[in-house]
């Protein structure tokens, strides 16, 4: 299965090169809300095409989703970006909760984690601790604001509402993941392509 190399993706025109359209078919049809998320989601896509930016997109999708209480789970260098998210959410009328990752405070080496400067107190990014909180807090959709890798993995892994990324943290590509893969340096001389 390598789809990525494949320059003519006739699937968007219907081919089923590995036989999982009637399997897919069915489990839409089983599950109700993948089926709704899946309508309200390609609304979206053909509503907004290339006029929404991602922020719009997310409140058009809660709204159509019906709903009301929204979760940020954000890293605490974003804080900044967060904070301007919920008031944005806020004025769209939206109940908003949001936690910083480093909620808790519990010290790396209570855990034996790594820590970036040995001499002073760190406190864990506590991604299942946020998902706890947003859980508690009974969220709808939670969105995340540049979470690190493997903490983004843990708040979904433990998050009972959906989740969605707003930012990708990425702190070399200015939070831009993409352009590494739109840059010759990086192919060459990072990537070795």
């Amino acid at each position: 299965m390598k789809c990525a190399y494949c320059h003519e993706k006739v699937c968007y025109q219907g081919k089923d090169c590995f036989g999982v359209k009637e399997k897919s078919l069915q489990a839409y049809k089983e599950d109700p809300e993948s089926t709704h998320i899946s309508r309200v989601a390609t609304s979206i896509e053909s509503d907004g095409y290339m006029e929404w930016c991602r922020v719009e997109e997310v409140i058009e999708f809660a709204k159509r989703m019906g709903y009301h209480h929204l979760g940020i789970a954000f890293c605490v260098g974003m804080g900044r970006e967060a904070e301007i998210l919920q008031r944005i959410l806020e004025k769209n009328g939206f109940k908003v909760s949001s936690v910083c990752c480093k909620m808790g405070g519990i010290e790396k080496s209570e855990l034996g984690f790594k820590h970036i400067k040995p001499q002073r107190y760190e406190a864990i990014c506590n991604s299942i601790g946020q998902a706890q909180a947003l859980n508690e807090e009974g969220t709808e959709l939670n969105l995340i604001v540049g979470l690190c890798v493997g903490h983004d993995i843990l708040f979904t892994r433990y998050s009972k509402a959906p989740v969605t990324t707003v930012v990708v943290k990425d702190r070399v590509m200015a939070h831009n993941p993409v352009g590494a893969l739109y840059s010759g340096y990086y192919h060459r001389n990072k990537f070795g392509i």
